[in-house]
């Protein structure tokens, strides 16, 4: 990417092992992820360029000499941030804390929408796949993982009533993984049609089109004038934590997903009264990849339904552009 709308394909240097933990990866399915959407909006034009992607899923070709989880042949997926899943931060589920850990695209490191990439510390962060490549396993490199670490921050379990707020490819994995946790009522606030349509297909219960005050008080009448006890906020504007707020029981909790819009929101006193927790952060998306890899192979779960459709390499930029006029909701590239 060079610059907002500049997105380019180009002949780079193959990735090879700088360091004794690192693998090279060779693509097989990489996509385009909501947050690529933002620097394609606004990023300053430069003249150098920043490798982009960082959800992919590919066959091992060299591994450094220190590594033993990891071989040749191996198919794996790689987590949105590398981590070498032993320090302390990791050792408790922050892989994205990890104190070795990194992003794609910087300080050297490729990125993901690419044929190659060298993935550092790559026993700690790549995990093998028992079959083929699958869009629903490549979900689990960052948009599945990111849905259920709303769920799990927000405290969902059996029988709860949760709104999931936004209809984007993370809000509907949220409805995924609520219904999967075990909540009883399910209500998506959206008004794509075609996603929420797909929405009640992953678990949503009803569906609320309208926003502000209208869609608070259509939540209120779907949970008979009491709102919902949990929140999960995939959009990340004040309107929609104002929204989540007015929508959530006192004593309830709201998990932020969504990554704010805004420096200053609506957390003032009345929000102690009511004894509201306010939670989410960036998701650890390497800690969840084996506890939700079983539920993607047996069925399930099917969340690579997000992709609705693909581009080759050669076409990522139009990828970009469409998911940009909202014409593609995820869209998937393949090598």
């Amino acid at each position: 990417m060079y610059g907002a709308g500049s997105v380019r394909i180009e002949n780079r240097p193959d990735p090879r092992i700088q360091q004794p933990t690192d693998a090279v990866v060779r693509t097989v399915l990489s996509c385009v992820c909501g947050s690529d959407l933002w620097p394609y909006k606004s990023m300053p034009a430069t003249d150098t360029g920043r490798p982009m992607g960082h959800e992919f899923l590919g066959v091992v070709e060299e591994v450094g000499s220190d590594l033993s989880g990891i071989n040749a042949g191996d198919l794996v997926v790689a987590p949105f941030t590398y981590c070498d899943n032993t320090c302390d931060y990791c050792a408790r589920g922050l892989h994205i804390s990890c104190r070795q850990g990194g992003r794609y695209g910087i300080d050297g490191v490729d990125g993901g929408q690419g044929e190659a990439v060298r993935v550092p510390h790559a026993d700690g962060t790549l995990v093998k796949l028992p079959v083929g490549a699958d869009s629903s396993l490549l979900t689990l490199s960052d948009v599945m993982g990111t849905g259920h670490h709303g769920a799990v921050t927000a405290g969902v379990d059996h029988g709860d009533s949760v709104l999931v707020i936004g209809d984007g490819a993370v809000g509907l994995c949220a409805v995924l993984a609520a219904r999967r946790l075990g909540a009883q009522q399910i209500i998506l606030m959206g008004r794509h049609t075609d996603r929420t349509d797909l929405g009640r297909d992953f678990g949503a219960t009803d569906v609320v089109a309208e926003r502000g005050e209208e869609g608070v008080a259509r939540v209120r009448d779907l949970t008979g004038g009491r709102g919902v006890e949990k929140v999960i906020e995939a959009v990340g504007t004040r309107q929609t934590l104002e929204t989540a707020l007015a929508s959530v029981i006192d004593g309830g909790i709201i998990s932020r997903l969504g990554v704010p819009q805004y420096e200053e929101g609506p957390l003032g006193p009345s929000t102690i009264m009511r004894n509201i927790t306010l939670t989410g952060s960036r998701r650890p998306a390497r800690a969840y990849i084996e506890e939700l890899m079983p539920d993607v192979l047996d069925g399930t779960i099917a969340p690579g339904r997000v992709f609705d459709r693909s581009f080759s390499l050669d076409e990522t930029p139009d990828a970009y552009q469409t998911m940009t006029d909202r014409h593609v909701l995820k869209a998937l590239i393949t090598f």
